[in-house]
């Protein structure tokens, strides 16, 4: 498996404030990845930090052979990230296929691609961002990220706030973007299991640092070592 991401050594934050310290990880070409913690350990601003929206001091980041360390964020997502963040962003005066169109870039997905894989945004395409419920401004954020034809997709908190029934949607959708193999996915996400059981492989992280690395399944099959990983002060 090709090498599609590798993240050395990373010290980043926000102004004078340091939030990673040394965070290094690799993924391949198709690969899933969780990234686990509790609140405030790093995450988000991990996700941050490859689309180059915080404070790089060390490190460097490769993108499919590609160096964009000093890339700015407009260019890593020509480049091949695609990021559908936890405020979702939505536009509130754009209907969702304004949404869609905006961000277009050539590739497999587009608005049919697109549409098949979110029925509900279809019934909803001439709705405005402030119309849709928090499900359907979720479902368009992945939407919109997939629509810039990403070779790596971030999801930072893609359950959160959801009903049960819209949840069950939003798995569905990146268990078969995750099974599909035709992009690496990389998941933010505070159920720890729910996250598990949608990787391949995962990454513990605690005040900035990797503390565990390793393949998903084997995290899940053991309680113990989960539940003291994210117990971890």
């Amino acid at each position: 498996m090709a090498e599609l991401l590798a993240a050395e050594g990373l010290f980043a934050g926000y102004g004078d404030s340091i939030v990673l310290e040394g965070v290094s990880l690799a993924l391949g070409e198709g690969g899933s990845l969780a990234l686990l913690g509790r609140n405030g350990v790093g995450k988000t601003t991990l996700l941050l930090t490859l689309m180059g929206l915080t404070r790089l001091w060390r490190g460097r980041l490769v993108l499919k052979g590609q160096d964009i360390t000093q890339v700015p964020t407009f260019r890593r997502a020509r480049a091949g990230l695609g990021w559908a963040p936890q405020e979702r962003l939505m536009f509130p005066s754009l209907t969702v296929e304004e949404h869609l169109k905006a961000v277009a870039r050539p590739g497999p997905w587009d608005l049919a691609r697109t549409y098949r894989m979110f029925p509900a945004l279809d019934e909803r395409k001439r709705h405005r961002g402030n119309q849709l419920s928090g499900g359907e401004q979720q479902m368009l954020a992945i939407a919109r990220a997939l629509m810039t034809n990403p070779s790596l997709l971030l999801l930072d908190e893609p359950m959160e706030g959801l009903a049960p029934v819209i949840v069950e949607g939003v798995i569905r959708v990146i268990d078969q973007l995750v099974r599909s193999g035709d992009l690496g996915v990389i998941i933010v996400e505070q159920h720890a299991r729910l996250a598990l059981s949608l990787t391949q492989d995962a990454i513990v992280l605690n005040r900035g640092r990797v503390t565990h690395r390793g393949a998903s399944a084997s995290l899940l099959e053991d309680a113990a070592i989960l539940e003291r990983l994210l117990a971890v002060t």
